[in-house]
């Protein structure tokens, strides 16, 4: 389900070519195709004052395979990916699916160009589902409905927000992340998972700021949080081990140590499963 065509044929047409785009700038930094000059621009400025961040975008990419894995080999066979970005293989559908070929997957962005490569995201198993919703984090209810449709929310889901939250503030006035988190987690059923990362400033604090004040400055608000303030999303919830710690180093494979040598990645990673 990718929504009409006319709804397809509208997001398309408001893609914006003349501000930058995190999903696109994200994508550069994978060595992606799917970006603009105007987010080529910005990636490399944030580069320049933050060397680590092509690390860290890989980082985090192997974070979600290894924790994708851990959840459908640990019985999950739903997963709700919110903030999906720009399609890079391994996607989260091909690893879930490899584990277990039933599994269903639904990708959640609000940007027009990842909508234009939706299609590149339905070819998953033929047992399983693999489909992908037009809507906004911040939007809950419509968001959820439509993961609805493929998605049983009375069974477990894993639910993952990959490098995301840092681009939601906490103010209850506006982007209140807490409590939208909290709204998101009170929908699944008992079993599920939370699987998160964020970028901090405990590691790098010079460099963090230089990246967040370029972010700032594109008209893209971020938030990097210290590692209390990330630990918050998942309380009431079980973290699995090991705990909340260093992207690289949860459930770490052999390149993900060979990352862990080259230097620091400032970003935190947890996953949690609902009692």
């Amino acid at each position: 389900m990718t929504g009409s065509e006319p709804e397809q044929a509208s997001a398309i047409s408001r893609i914006d070519t003349s501000r930058p785009h995190p999903a696109r700038v994200y994508d550069w930094w994978l060595g992606g195709k799917d970006n603009y000059p105007v987010d080529e621009e910005l990636a490399r400025r944030i580069l320049a004052v933050d060397g680590t961040v092509l690390r860290g975008a890989r980082a985090n990419r192997r974070f979600m395979q290894r924790a994708v894995r851990a959840a459908a080999e640990a019985g999950i066979r739903q997963f709700l990916d919110i903030g999906t970005g720009i399609p890079t293989e391994p996607n989260l559908h091909q690893v879930a699916q490899g584990v277990a070929p039933e599994a269903k997957v639904v990708y959640a962005d609000n940007d027009p160009i990842v909508l234009r490569h939706a299609e590149a995201l339905l070819h998953g198993s033929a047992e399983g589902s693999t489909v992908y919703v037009h809507a906004d984090v911040r939007d809950i209810d419509t968001l959820l409905h439509r993961a609805a449709d493929t998605l049983d929310l009375a069974r477990p889901v894993a639910l993952s927000l990959v490098a995301l939250t840092h681009y939601l503030g906490d103010d209850p006035a506006g982007d209140d992340v807490y409590g939208l988190l909290g709204k998101y987690v009170a929908a699944l059923a008992p079993g599920s998972w939370l699987i998160l990362s964020q970028v901090t400033p405990d590691l790098n604090p010079e460099s963090i700021e230089k990246a967040a004040e370029n972010f700032r400055r594109s008209g893209t608000p971020f938030h990097p949080r210290p590692l209390a303030a990330f630990a918050r999303f998942f309380e009431g919830l079980e973290i699995l081990g090991p705990g909340v710690i260093p992207v690289s180093g949860w459930r770490p494979e052999p390149q993900d140590v060979a990352v862990q040598a080259e230097g620091i990645v400032p970003v935190y990673a947890g996953v949690a499963r609902k009692p």
